[in-house]
């Protein structure tokens, strides 16, 4: 996973206290210089919650880059850190921005978005829920116990999402993570050699023993019979999800319909990928090109979605 670009803005250090090298400040930084910076760390990289924000009307682009800059942050604190202490303090400059005094850069910014749409706080604190879990990761024993996890470290990006378009329906919400979830499966089944390099195994252990697996039938890093049945089985319940979620594009504003196709369909064909490369996720990690988001894009502005 990609880190962020600490050495541009405060930044927490080992001990979790917060460091400001750049000697930034909130009353040393503007708003606009808040978002800018925001702005840059999501254009620096290339996941599909930043791919999908390019069909967003330009006025919402901004206040997606704080969200993303936020669970950015938080992802490489508990991904690369590993650190409890740096979450904690990053909660409590969530703490700071809800009480109107941010600090950080991305809180400066996110404070402004919070306030301007009536953002609760729940959903930043799932986030953060799920971040620390994956600093002490113990795996999955079921498929509901993973769909736990993501009901903390993905779903609450789309009713984030939601909430920028003034969309608060249980309804809309429940579709919404069906697809955030379904994402985040393409995501794991893409990624199982990325993954066990730094230990995790995503898979439920159930699932596993179901097809004849153990974690070192995983080790040995081969794509079996057995192991191809078992992503061909977690491909098809990721799949459903994220076809189910998609139905929420029909109910939303038109601007926000396109932007939910493109999360859809940017898992959708993840999955393909994984399929077109007999599921062998261990030879080489299965990818989209530039021309697949292009074609995503298309599809997504003219209202389609390709299975």
């Amino acid at each position: 996973m990609t880190t962020s670009t600490a050495e541009e803005a405060p930044s927490i250090g080992k001990r979790g206290a917060l460091t400001d090298p750049s000697e930034i400040s909130a009353q040393q930084m503007s708003l606009a210089d808040a978002y800018a910076f925001c702005g840059r760390l999501a254009r620096s990289h290339y996941e599909n919650f930043t791919i999908a924000s390019w069909l967003m009307p330009r006025a919402m682009r901004p206040h997606m880059h704080a969200i993303y800059a936020y669970a950015r942050y938080a992802d490489d604190f508990a991904d690369e850190e590993r650190s409890l202490a740096s979450l904690d303090e990053w909660e409590h400059e969530l703490d700071l921005a809800y009480a109107g005094r941010p600090h950080h850069p991305v809180f400066i910014a996110l404070a402004d978005t919070i306030r301007r749409f009536d953002i609760p706080r729940e959903p930043f604190a799932n986030l953060l829920r799920a971040f620390r879990s994956d600093v002490n990761f113990q795996g999955f024993e079921t498929i509901d116990d993973l769909m736990n996890y993501a009901r903390d470290s993905a779903n609450p990006v789309g009713h984030l999402v939601l909430y920028l378009f003034g969309c608060r329906d249980a309804h809309c919400q429940s579709l919404s993570d069906r697809v955030c979830s379904g994402l985040q499966l393409a995501n794991f089944w893409q990624d199982v050699a990325i993954d066990l390099d730094k230990g995790r195994i995503y898979f439920p252990r159930a699932d596993m023993r179901r097809f004849g697996l153990d974690t070192k039938a995983l080790a040995r890093r081969e794509a079996t019979p057995a192991f191809i049945e078992l992503m061909r089985h977690e491909i098809a319940y990721a799949r459903r999800l994220l076809c189910e979620g998609a139905a929420l594009h029909s109910l939303v504003d038109r601007r926000l319909a396109r932007d939910i196709l493109m999360f859809a369909g940017g898992g959708l064909a993840i999955l393909r990928a994984i399929e077109a490369v007999n599921y062998d996720v261990f030879r080489r990690r299965p990818h989209l090109t530039g021309l697949d988001y292009l074609k995503l894009g298309w599809r997504a502005w003219r209202g389609t979605l390709e299975v």
